[in-house]
């Protein structure tokens, strides 16, 4: 197996907890050639998509913080449809550059690449907007680029989360009470005066027990969650934010939610997906770079990176061998 990862700078990788690590240290583990390239280096030459890529091997290094993990060769110049499979594993914001290499993804599989998670579904899936499709799954919601409709909305349910469309992390999540002093501030700061559309959802008391990370890979779902547990005083769970990871076996609403979305996520395209809930409710559906591997598979005994490399290696002998 020949595999292209399009990543962020893998020496800024931190090894004790990346997903893309993971992947990347399992399919070694296997005798697969693994080449890398950032997003930028993608182009159309000649009428065919290439990425400047370097092919890399693991080092001695023994110590998990340690970035000298690497050995890279000199970049060449490699035809994606020449790849067992191309990994995008490129971190958010969404942005046009982002924008721009989705296109030029779908472009490839047109000429014959595997593309994981695709292009297109990469574009059709707004992690946030996603689940406005799987309405019997989610807390009440809004999505709006007016404040007037976010603080009717407040007088309503009276206790709500607001985030952008395009964040990740926990980035710019707020949680807004009626007799909060700044309202005002915030939704000006967020919605920049009504120009940014943002999305409100009723806040989720069950968040003190964790936001749930549910990974879905190749249609499976993985039998135990990642439940991300907020620092004391803290909204968010997330593990970027200082939120505790804790794996857990799914609840009974948990694979309810997974195993419904699980076919229609492999129907559009996503070879890996993480759902996030909390308590019984979908909250967001990531698809451009899910994480949990290496903190799901020290707690329990379920190899997530296997699986994962177990996935891709069905998808390419489903879909032939590269031209």
């Amino acid at each position: 197996m020949k595999i292209l990862f399009i990543a962020d700078p893998m020496a800024d990788f931190k090894t004790y907890k990346d997903t893309t690590y993971a992947m990347m240290r399992e399919m070694a583990r296997r005798g697969w050639k693994l080449f890398h390239t950032l997003a930028s280096q993608l182009s159309v030459q000649q009428k065919c998509v290439v990425a400047s890529a370097s092919e890399f091997s693991f080092t001695d290094a023994r110590n998990e913080h340690d970035h000298d993990w690497f050995n890279p060769l000199p970049s060449q110049q490699c035809l994606l449809n020449h790849f067992d499979a191309v990994i995008m594993r490129t971190d958010p914001p969404f942005d046009m550059q982002y924008l721009y290499a989705t296109q030029l993804l779908t472009l490839a599989a047109k000429q014959g690449a595997h593309v994981y998670n695709s292009g297109q579904a990469m574009r059709d899936l707004n992690e946030k907007l996603a689940i406005l499709d799987f309405p019997e799954f989610t807390a009440p919601t809004l999505v709006t680029t007016h404040a007037a409709d976010v603080r009717a909305f407040l007088n309503e349910y009276e206790d709500i989360i607001i985030k952008p469309l395009d964040g990740m992390g926990g980035m710019g999540i707020f949680r807004l009470k009626q007799n909060d002093p700044n309202i005002g501030s915030i939704m000006e700061m967020l919605m920049r005066l009504d120009s940014r559309t943002i999305m409100a959802q009723r806040y989720i008391p069950e968040i003190v027990h964790g936001d749930k990370r549910i990974l879905i890979i190749g249609g499976r779902v993985v039998p135990y969650a990642l439940a991300r547990i907020p620092q004391k005083g803290e909204t968010r769970g997330n593990l970027a934010a200082g939120g505790q990871g804790v794996a857990q076996p799914l609840s009974e609403r948990d694979r309810q939610i997974a195993e419904t979305l699980a076919p229609e996520l492999v129907r559009r395209g996503i070879l890996l997906a993480g759902l996030d809930v909390i308590g019984d409710y979908l909250t967001e559906i990531n698809v451009t770079s899910p994480t949990g591997f290496q903190e799901i598979s020290k707690q329990t005994d379920c190899d997530v990176a296997a699986l994962f490399a177990d996935a891709v290696e069905e998808a390419a002998r489903l879909h032939g061998s590269p031209v």
